[in-house]
């Protein structure tokens, strides 16, 4: 950690801003998509499957950097999330 901060010491705002590896990158979009897909809900069934599959990749995203209790929520929320698409795609189907 001592490195990665003397190494950005010398840096701007601005220039500390573009230094984002790629699973940064990844869980950035992990956490967006869920939050888009989790107020877009109410329009569409699909949005449910979609932050369910958001989930998933919020769970790899903690495994992947070592926080794997945040991996374990993610995917139980995954699950969750997937339960509830099955329920209101089951809805739609016998409301017609």
């Amino acid at each position: 950690m001592r490195v990665i901060c003397r190494r950005l010491a010398g840096t701007t705002f601005s220039e500390r801003l573009l230094i984002l590896d790629g699973l940064t990158a990844f869980g950035l979009f992990a956490v967006t998509a869920m939050l888009v897909c989790y107020a877009l809900e109410e329009r569409s069934a699909w949005f449910i499957l979609a932050f369910s599959a958001a989930c998933a990749l919020g769970s790899l995203y903690g495994f992947l950097q070592g926080a794997w209790p945040f991996g374990l929520v993610e995917a139980i929320w995954a699950l969750v999330a997937l339960r509830r698409w099955l329920n209101a795609r089951q809805m739609r189907a016998t409301r017609g």
